[in-house]
């Protein structure tokens, strides 16, 4: 079945953009006229996922009034996102965890050819998306893989010991989201549970034998906003995305002249 659901981890704050982000959360950021969290959802949307799930938090009035402007769009309110890392938001929506469906950090601009390409791809029951760069810094989400297979991930792998970065999207398949659920569930009963990155659960998975895959989209388009470096790349990228989304309503127009 194809992928037609989507989870939008969208609860945070951006501190690290303070003061841009003080009364307002980081997915609301404004880049070429439209809000990052909007570009997401019209993203999707175009690429028929007719369904999705953004999980709010900080100021979730302002999140919810933009969800309420697309068709299919609906919010789930996490209360302690001030308090849990974002493990805490996916174990919110865990009961959402079931068949194909994709999971998206909040913070990160996607294009629509690299969504196409996710969707298009196999990956088996968990599935990385992975991209590659000459260098990493202690940010980066790392991964170590193997061909296609994923054996480790997470910011502190050692030197040598990875080749690739997640860029926050995994897309599930079969019964791939039912065990990504249940580690979920599982890491938040520890007493560390509050303080975990969900990608922790995906690297224990890897480590349990799991199949967790990788879907490489090396060369295309995306962005992740986290620091105020990344916002001048994102109002750069989604200007020249606007430009296009014009040039492409503006072709039918000038045939018609």
């Amino acid at each position: 079945m194809p992928i037609q659901k989507a989870i939008l981890l969208s609860a945070g704050k951006g501190s690290r953009l303070l003061p841009l982000t003080a009364d307002r959360p980081k997915c609301l950021i404004e880049f070429s006229g439209k809000s990052l969290l909007e570009w997401q959802l019209d993203t999707l949307l175009a690429a028929g996922i007719g369904e999705i799930v953004v999980v709010t938090g900080f100021r979730e009035e302002l999140v919810e009034a933009v969800a309420a402007t697309r068709a299919g769009v609906r919010t789930l309110f996490n209360p302690f996102y001030h308090v849990a890392d974002n493990l805490g938001s996916v174990w919110m929506a865990r009961h959402e965890l079931s068949g194909e469906l994709l999971l998206l950090n909040g913070d990160t601009l996607v294009s629509p050819a690299l969504l196409a390409r996710v969707l298009a791809a196999g990956g088996g029951p968990i599935a990385v998306t992975t991209d590659e760069k000459p260098s990493y810094d202690a940010d980066d989400m790392k991964v170590l893989t193997e061909g296609d297979r994923l054996l480790r991930i997470g910011k502190t792998l050692e030197a040598g010991l990875y080749n690739g970065e997640s860029i926050g999207l995994l897309a599930f398949r079969g019964g791939g989201a039912g065990q990504f659920a249940a580690k979920v569930e599982a890491m938040m009963r520890r007493p560390e549970g509050t303080r975990r990155w969900y990608l922790r659960a995906i690297d224990e998975l890897a480590q349990e034998g799991a199949d967790v895959r990788t879907v490489s989209i090396r060369g295309e388009d995306w962005q992740e906003v986290d620091f105020p470096e990344d916002l001048a790349r994102a109002e750069a990228l989604t200007a020249r995305w606007a430009a296009s989304i014009t040039a492409e309503e503006d072709a039918p127009r000038a045939m018609r002249l």
